[in-house]
């Protein structure tokens, strides 16, 4: 069926080509079109997008009554704004157990470090994870991705990393890999973070020779992960650990992405745009200096607002970064510290406790990430424009700003994910 939209209020298109930086992430103007605006749907891709006239007298009023039989759907989306699909680009999706004690420990004032040695941190949640069935793994993978999608998600990259062992690593990917063909949620891109931490009757030397002459074959020779993921930070795995895993895994056919400056500038910059990475994620400490070096790289900064929100911590300077013309996303770090997936919510700490300005902030959780997430059909995501896929988002309003003023539930009427329209 071709369907047709129309009567759409502001419709933040976001179109052309590449990431966005610099004050163009500010150009309403360049990125959104007047109310009025309609699109056609065919295929699970954009077919057009004109005036909403043009599209009436083309294919008819709105009829959303026709019988199923019809070639035809013509809907009214009644002055509502138009937002392209959410692009989640940090999760760490499948885990067991719960880590809700370490709120408390925090407040004593005990650090992530400490509380990784006093038996909680990613450790606890290895061990919960372990015990779990595939079912029940498969089941919270699924009800955590629906939850993602009521929020406007409709593309996420999805990290292993609470197995920690051949055997378990597998296991999560291949878990994930499940939930990758199943209708009605959001594509999925899928990433290798074995380097995540070092198990338990290991040291981290050890473990990284494993990781290099075991897991990471297998994981290759597996086929289900496009990246690899390392978390580079003193205390974990350092500079050139981090280094020998990733060059490893590019040599193996895996793209990278990496974990960096969560708690300290610890050089995991310099070493991302060293070996051209494709995004940088949390880098809340990382130098200017590093920030640029990226930069020039074509590394992008991935940003994770509840990061800090959920430790209770200091923003990163988003708004320096556009002064600074560099390039930026956000994501959810969805995990077990972070249990959100709604990034109307990060939208919100960033435009309404950050003063950064609502457009850019749609634009780092749609366009940006979209260029380091891509979708697997191999089409445009992220934007809407003739061709790409067709995800987007129907705001219950009639300004695209609302996309992120009501972060306690979903700002969005439906969802359209590949040319299906979901109502919420």
């Amino acid at each position: 069926m071709r369907t047709v939209y129309v009567d759409a209020g502001p419709m933040a298109h976001l179109s052309g080509k590449g990431p966005l930086k610099g004050h163009s992430l500010l150009d309403a103007e360049a990125l959104v079109s007047p109310k009025g605006m309609g699109l056609v749907v065919f295929e699970e891709r954009i077919e057009a997008i004109s005036h909403s006239e043009e599209l009436i007298a083309e294919y008819g009023a709105p009829n959303d009554q026709l019988s199923s039989d019809s070639e035809i759907k013509v809907i009214s989306l009644n002055g509502n704004a138009i937002i392209p699909g959410l692009v989640d680009s940090h999760t760490h999706l499948l885990w067991a157990g719960d880590r809700s004690r370490e709120l408390s420990w925090r407040h004593s004032g005990k650090s992530y470090r400490e509380i990784s040695e006093m038996g909680g941190g990613i450790q606890d949640t290895v061990r919960a994870t372990a015990a779990a069935s595939d079912e029940e793994l498969l089941k919270l993978g699924y009800s955590r991705m629906r939850s993602a999608l009521r929020t406007g998600t409709t593309h996420m990259e999805v990290k292993s990393g609470y197995g920690l062992t051949t055997e378990s690593e597998l296991r999560l990917i291949e878990i994930a890999s499940q939930l990758k063909g199943m209708e009605h949620l959001p594509s999925m891109d899928l990433t290798w973070l074995g380097a995540h931490d070092t198990p338990h009757g290991m040291n981290t030397e050890q473990y990284v020779e494993q990781i290099l002459s075991e897991q990471l074959p297998k994981v290759i020779e597996q086929g289900h992960a496009r990246s690899a993921d390392v978390f580079c930070e003193p205390g974990w795995f350092n500079v050139e650990q981090s280094e020998d895993i990733l060059k490893s895994s590019r040599d193996g056919g895996l793209d990278l992405r990496i974990h960096i400056d969560e708690f300290v500038d610890g050089g995991g910059g310099e070493l991302a745009a060293e070996l051209n990475v494709t995004t940088a994620d949390h880098a809340f400490h990382s130098s200017a200096d590093a920030r640029r070096k990226m930069d020039a790289a074509q590394v992008n900064t991935g940003f994770l607002p509840g990061t800090p929100y959920a430790l209770g911590t200091e923003w990163p300077e988003f708004n320096q970064m556009i002064d600074d013309k560099l390039t930026w996303s956000i994501a959810t770090d969805f995990n077990p510290n972070c249990k959100t997936l709604s990034l109307p919510f990060m939208g919100s700490l960033l435009s309404q406790r950050c003063s950064v300005h609502p457009l850019a902030s749609l634009v780092a959780a749609t366009r940006n990430p979209a260029e380091t997430t891509p979708h697997s059909s191999g089409q445009v995501h992220g934007r809407l424009e003739v061709g790409a896929v067709a995800n987007f988002n129907v705001v219950g309003a009639p300004y695209w700003e609302a996309w992120c003023l009501q972060p306690s539930h979903t700002p969005f009427a439906s969802t359209c994910i590949s040319g299906k329209l979901i109502h919420h």
